[in-house]
């Protein structure tokens, strides 16, 4: 028996078996078992193989699976069942155990290795980081699973694991966390085998407070975000505006009182939706992102957001209840959204005058975000001058009315290129935000958590938060998920959001578009809290899993 291990995608094991010395050869496009795991260097290419395995630019669909975004194609994500709330035992929601059995056969075999055992326990800690992140991720959408360490054999009663239960995985992950937190480095100087962008004690430490935020266990939750907050993070932030970027005109949404407010206005919108830029990636702000390459490996999130005239597909596009969700620029206060009847009325009228006032003087985070009808954008396009239009039932346009800016690198757009920026999972400003939520609902309102989330809203421009107007735990809780909402929106964070805080019954409603017709239907069952275990895995499993409450 030979098996092999294909190292740019460290696929499953190749089984063969066969007595003649031409087919016992090893095939020379794959490593053998025999002679890998030998040396420091295959080590090495063996941890670079399951960082592939991390989350990429399918995150946004977290965002599809919940009331900020439209997913309209089904055939792309999960997102638009879950969304419409028609869950079957038919769906795969997340139930992968490729990177788990990847990491347990890394860390079963590579003590096999000759090298330097400080940088092995690195390595492994890198790996049980991506392992503790992928039964996190599971873990939050179907409960409890199989809780798997080592790699199973092929006998039945290997094969068919049980359920744990959450609480087991959780405290699994989070020990996991814990221990590689104290081996992991809190950043890298580059070369070989410290490349930047590997995992660092930080990112250890903010999916620990991402974790326990989760969990609801507020006072370990806040501790952990403090003990990232000290690791010397900060949020990005942009001192001048590129020349391109300059030709866009806001005077005409934005009621400038003078050019100091209207540099302010800019410099926070450029710096928020330069975090997610090319040009940009490794900055401050990032704890971990996913890795891509120009060409070779680029992701597709220009194509997913962008719409049909630029060479997009519309996949993912905000709601009406997302853009209703950013706040007056000037004030720092709610803004008061037209009905949709309203809307569809001044929308229809060929003067938009009326129509338009609903988009002035907001967040600059939405103007970075959103693109709305008439919005500015001479950077998308090697011309210059595009300015958003909205086409009903056009090939590859909205349902909503609106299209996604945040997160789409117009560099590579002018340049005819996919976008090869790096992808973000977890950054310092969420980091500041569960630290926000999880001092206050701890221990209440106090001058850490005011600071905290005003490191955020000025970087975006906006006014602090009235400290007498959210003085409550519950007042200020209210301006805590507003915060979450804009800030992340987008990056896979609102899924599990609305289901720990229960608030998904009241948000998952149908969405429509500018013109007041249903662009998706969607319904809420309590069942919806968790995920179905895909019937192909109950199957298969003789019996022993047992299956999530209404499926």
């Amino acid at each position: 028996m030979k098996r092999f291990i294909y190292i740019g995608l460290f696929a499953a094991l190749t089984l063969t078996s066969c007595k003649d010395e031409f087919l016992e050869r090893i095939p020379l496009n794959s490593v053998s078992e025999e002679t890998f795991w030998k040396t420091e260097n295959d080590v090495y290419l063996a941890v670079n193989g399951i960082y592939a395995t991390l989350p990429g630019d399918g995150i946004i669909y977290e965002d599809g699976a919940s009331d900020i975004a439209h997913a309209q194609y089904p055939w792309e994500s999960t997102a638009t069942s879950v969304s419409s709330g028609i869950v079957s035992t038919a769906l795969n929601a997340g139930w992968d155990y490729e990177t788990v059995r990847k990491t347990n056969y890394f860390l079963e075999n590579v003590d096999k290795a000759t090298m330097d055992e400080t940088l092995k326990n690195r390595f492994k800690a890198e790996v049980r980081f991506m392992r503790a992140y992928r039964y996190f991720n599971m873990a939050s959408k179907f409960g409890g699973v199989p809780l798997i360490t080592k790699v199973l054999g092929f006998a039945e009663e290997e094969l068919n694991v049980p359920r744990s239960s959450k609480d087991e995985v959780i405290s699994f992950v989070l020990k996991e966390l814990d221990e590689v937190a104290k081996i992991l480095p809190t950043s890298y100087s580059g070369g070989k085998s410290n490349e930047k962008g590997r995992i660092t004690k930080g990112a250890a430490l903010a999916l620990k407070s991402r974790i326990l935020l989760n969990e609801a266990k507020y006072a370990e939750a806040a501790a952990a975000a403090q003990e990232v907050m000290g690791l010397g993070y900060q949020l990005f932030k942009t001192s001048q505006e590129a020349e391109v970027d300059q030709k866009d005109d806001y005077s005409k949404l934005v009621d400038f009182a003078n050019a100091a407010e209207q540099e302010k206005f800019r410099l926070a919108l450029r710096s928020y939706e330069g975090i997610f830029h090319q040009a940009n990636e490794g900055n401050s702000e990032v704890i971990l992102e996913r890795q891509y390459i120009q060409q070779a490996q680029p992701n597709y999130l220009n194509t997913y957001l962008l719409e049909g005239g630029v060479g997009g597909w519309s996949s993912l596009t905000p709601t009406q209840e997302l853009v209703n969700s950013y706040q007056n620029f000037k004030t720092g206060e709610a803004v008061t959204a037209p009905s949709n009847q309203e809307r569809a009325q001044r929308y229809a009228d060929k003067d938009k005058t009326a129509f338009l006032q609903e988009y002035k003087n907001r967040d600059p985070r939405f103007y970075a975000s959103i693109l709305f009808e008439t919005a500015p954008w001479n950077a998308l396009t090697i011309d210059g001058g595009y300015k958003y239009s909205w086409v009903d039932g056009a090939s590859n346009m909205s349902k909503t009315g609106y299209n996604f800016r945040k997160m789409v690198d117009t560099k590579a757009n002018r340049d005819n290129l996919d976008n090869h920026a790096n992808v973000i999972l977890i950054r310092y400003a969420e980091v500041l935000l569960n630290y926000a939520e999880a001092k206050n609902e701890a221990t209440g309102p106090d001058a850490t958590v005011y600071a905290a989330i005003d490191q955020i809203r000025e970087r975006a421009g906006m006014p602090k938060l009235d400290r007498t107007k959210y003085a409550s735990k519950e007042a200020l809780r209210n301006a805590i998920r507003q915060e979450r909402k804009v800030e992340l929106a987008l990056e896979g964070m609102r899924y599990l959001d609305i289901r720990r805080w229960k608030t998904a019954p009241d948000v998952m409603k149908n969405i429509y578009n500018l013109k007041n017709s249903l662009a998706q239907e969607r319904s809420w069952d309590n069942k919806l809290y968790l995920m179905p275990v895909p019937q192909g895995q109950m199957d298969l499993s003789y019996g022993v899993l047992v299956q999530n409450p209404g499926y």
